[in-house]
């Protein structure tokens, strides 16, 4: 088995819409970036390819190639689980937390789960989010950041 963790964090601005696993969540601003900007994406993308020894997102998904900009993250996911299949491996569980002062993300996770699961081939079950505000503090508090952190767990197949 191998374990892998990653942390993403992205800058709110207004008029940009707030995807979070693939769900466009109603806010009056979303994620500055050169994708989607979906932290949770980036973060699961992250911590897939640190258990795995492949670098980061970054050298296969730079963020000065014009092929990738505004690119669905979902395409981040789809080839990095081509590379975890290709070393045989399957997820065995990974675990997110959001950290978000708002809006209040309940009503998603359930969706955002099953997004995760259906892209990594897994059971839904294998998938946990958690959200956290920061109680008003720094960046993310002040409704200027949101962040996503990652823990995957990795099995041989």
């Amino acid at each position: 088995m191998r374990i892998g963790f990653a942390s993403d964090i992205h800058q709110l601005i207004d008029k940009r819409p707030l995807v979070l696993a693939g769900v466009i969540v109603p806010a009056p601003y979303g994620e500055l970036a050169h994708s989607d900007g979906d932290v949770i994406y980036h973060a699961i993308a992250d911590s897939i390819l640190g258990a795995l020894a492949l670098g980061d997102i970054g050298d296969y998904f730079p963020d000065n190639d014009q092929t990738t900009e505004g690119m669905n993250s979902a395409l981040i996911i789809d080839r990095i689980y081509e590379l975890m299949d290709k070393k045989q491996y399957k997820i065995g569980n990974i675990d997110i937390t959001i950290h978000l002062e708002e809006p209040k993300i309940s009503a998603y996770k359930f969706t955002m789960r099953l997004n995760i699961a259906h892209l990594l081939k897994t059971d839904i079950g294998n998938v946990s989010i958690k959200a956290e505000t920061n109680e008003k503090l720094d960046a993310i508090g002040q409704k200027k950041a949101v962040k996503a952190e990652s823990i995957v767990l990795l099995l041989e197949k």
